[in-house]
């Protein structure tokens, strides 16, 4: 008598799907990323001499110079790479805030629901490579920006409260300072935020309203649900939304670092300095990533 075959569980089935959705992925990958990715990697380990008569370049094992080049020679990369960790260590926290406050508010049950948040989404479309390089290349804009401030005297809703608010010297004054800034900047949150909404939206629509009901026949209050049920079961989308955000701050297309080692790769044709350079910004943007994870994922609650 033959052997009966064995069904698949769900499990192997969802993942077998799981992997057809992300075959497309995995064969660009393969065919596009990998043979550049090792290319530019052995680039920035050698001296790379533009030679169009020996097929285009040439490329001489030169150790580590490169990296020493552009840590402790170029005069601008180190400046740029520091500032840019510190602008999205302060950038993190309040575009996760803002994210989490704003899918709490669209997952309540109100008319219209679904088109403020179609309006929501609007900033992953603003987000795109086209739209902000309209922004920030358009020379209309930026001189209509450049006459309004000259023109203007006054100084912003925020510089005024935070000379009211905030003694000189004082101990909240770093506190505040971050606080007005984050205010300053809550259109760039605001343009950041699109797809961290729709994740944690998407986690808050998992969470069974059953325990939110034995909750308040307990006696618990909407404060306490929120720290006790919703929080903990989010925690984990917490995790994915601070992978995303920093990936997304480290790549985006008006990012100053990404820029300096574009323009020294294309225009300069410094192949081997700009490899080494986008070598060190990817290490850095996961050694911050590897640290970060490992400090929130020991307080992460999952459950079945």
């Amino acid at each position: 008598m033959a052997k009966k075959k064995r069904k698949a569980t769900l499990a192997t089935k969802n993942a077998i799907a799981g992997y057809l959705f992300i075959l497309p992925f995995i064969i660009g990958l393969l065919v596009f990323m990998i043979v550049p990715l090792f290319q530019s990697l052995r680039m920035s380990f050698s001296e790379v001499t533009v030679n169009p008569a020996a097929g285009g370049i040439t490329m001489e094992f030169a150790g580590i110079k490169k990296f020493n080049d552009a840590i402790n020679v170029d005069p601008e990369f180190k400046i740029k790479l520091i500032e840019n960790i510190q602008r999205m260590l302060l950038d993190l926290p309040s575009t996760l805030i803002f994210s989490f406050f704003v899918a709490l508010l669209l997952n309540q049950t109100f008319k219209g629901r679904g088109f403020v948040r179609a309006i929501f989404f609007m900033p992953v479309i603003l987000s795109s490579g086209v739209i902000v390089g309209l922004e920030y290349n358009n020379e209309l804009l930026a001189s209509m920006k450049d006459v309004i401030a000259d023109s203007s005297n006054a100084s912003s809703i925020t510089s005024v409260l935070q000379d009211m608010l905030v003694t000189e010297g004082s101990e909240t004054e770093q506190f505040f300072g971050y606080v007005f800034d984050m205010i300053d900047h809550v259109y760039d949150i605001a343009i950041q935020s699109g797809i961290q909404i729709i994740i944690f939206l998407s986690g808050l629509q998992t969470i069974s309203t059953s325990m939110f009901e034995a909750a308040k026949i307990e006696g618990c209050t909407a404060w306490e649900c929120f720290w006790k049920i919703t929080l903990p079961m989010v925690s984990s989308l917490i995790l994915v939304n601070i992978i995303y955000t920093i990936i997304d701050f480290f790549c985006r297309s008006d990012n100053e670092v990404m820029d300096y080692i574009s323009g020294l790769m294309i225009n300069e044709m410094n192949y081997d300095l700009s490899s080494a350079m986008a070598w060190i910004y990817f290490v850095c943007c996961l050694v911050i990533i590897g640290i970060i994870s490992l400090i929130i994922s020991k307080r992460v609650y999952y459950y079945e």
